[in-house]
């Protein structure tokens, strides 16, 4: 059994290193959007711009730490903080690979594993929507009222296709543990034998997360910036951390469910377990920061009609036709 001493660094490394990794996802989709629509992105500050988060994190904190009048005090501070600790949560329960030995001793590279691995994930998942609403109803203001709004009905809209299509996982792989969803894939991957599944979960994610092209509840040419239009400085620069530490959340989970998790492609062994893990998670922010700079964003209409009348269907079918062919047929 780890100590609650070892517990606490793994927590305190692990938020360090989300820190970093989020100042510089904001340079690599700066460059990546740059280059997909042939400018030049961020080259001033540091070779090759690297600097620049940096700078834009001097920057915001610098700034003028403003409050609008007549907001709901506790709960305007309150909001950014409740996005930041849900999207932080879930790497508490995701295994980037096995176990190493450090002076002696075995130490798991997972802070806490819970049995019910899933359920706690969807659980904190759902509790990531009191801060959009919270931040919209504290601002006193209409336009980010209006995206609290959209941000709860899209995320209740997209939480449950999302749900259905991570049971179809703990179906085929007989446990609700992370660990052992990993294990299960051993022999073969889950995006190979229940390719539906991981699509609906994909389609989830963007919505989830609020990313194009179901940036809905912040569109900047209708609300402004929704529901953090009353936010600046370190207030705005912690939703906009949430933003991207629930991109690599995400990626964490569809790498952990559908890839194997730290396994590799060819020995399924548990060579590099952290090197495989970390280039898979890659490819996919890759993919989300591709998808914001190519694709449109939908209109409000057709995004809930895409949830209420083709996802939830599909991912209801998907459940049944999943369970029957793993618990009857097999």
């Amino acid at each position: 059994m780890e100590t609650t001493t070892i517990i606490i660094i793994k927590g305190l490394i692990l938020v360090l290193i989300l820190m970093g990794a989020f100042a510089y996802m904001t340079w690599l989709e700066r460059i990546v959007m740059a280059r997909v629509q042939l400018r030049l992105g961020p080259v001033r500050v540091g070779p090759l711009g690297l600097l620049q988060p940096i700078a834009d994190g001097i920057k915001l904190l610098m700034k003028e730490s403003f409050q609008p009048a007549g907001v709901d005090k506790f709960t305007y501070w309150l909001a950014p903080f409740i996005s930041l600790f849900t999207a932080l949560f879930a790497f508490v329960l995701i295994p980037i690979g096995g176990t190493v030995e450090i002076w002696g001793h075995q130490i798991s590279l997972m802070i806490a594993d819970v049995n019910a691995g899933i359920l706690f994930l969807l659980a904190f998942s759902s509790l990531a929507v009191y801060g959009v609403v919270l931040a919209g109803w504290a601002s006193n203001n209409r336009y980010s009222l209006l995206g609290g709004l959209r941000g709860t009905a899209q995320m209740i809209s997209y939480e449950i296709p999302m749900g259905l299509s991570l049971l179809t996982v703990a179906i085929q792989a007989g446990t609700l543990s992370l660990p052992g969803i990993i294990d299960a894939q051993r022999e073969h991957w889950f995006i190979w034998t229940n390719p539906i599944s991981f699509l609906i979960y994909l389609i989830t994610a963007f919505a989830e997360t609020n990313r194009a092209p179901f940036d809905l509840p912040e569109a900047e040419h209708e609300l402004t910036a929704g529901y953090h239009t009353e936010y600046g400085g370190m207030k705005f620069a912690m939703f906009f951390m949430s933003e991207y530490i629930n991109i690599l959340a995400v990626s964490a989970i569809a790498v952990t469910l559908f890839f194997g998790g730290w396994l590799g492609p060819f020995s399924y062994g548990q060579d590099l377990p952290i090197v495989w893990f970390l280039l898979k998670m890659a490819l996919f922010v890759f993919f989300f920061m591709w998808v914001r700079a190519t694709m449109a964003r939908l209109r409000y209409d057709q995004l809930m009609s895409f949830g209420w009348k083709i996802l939830l269907p599909l991912a209801t079918l998907n459940l049944i036709l999943t369970a029957y062919f793993t618990l009857v047929v097999k």
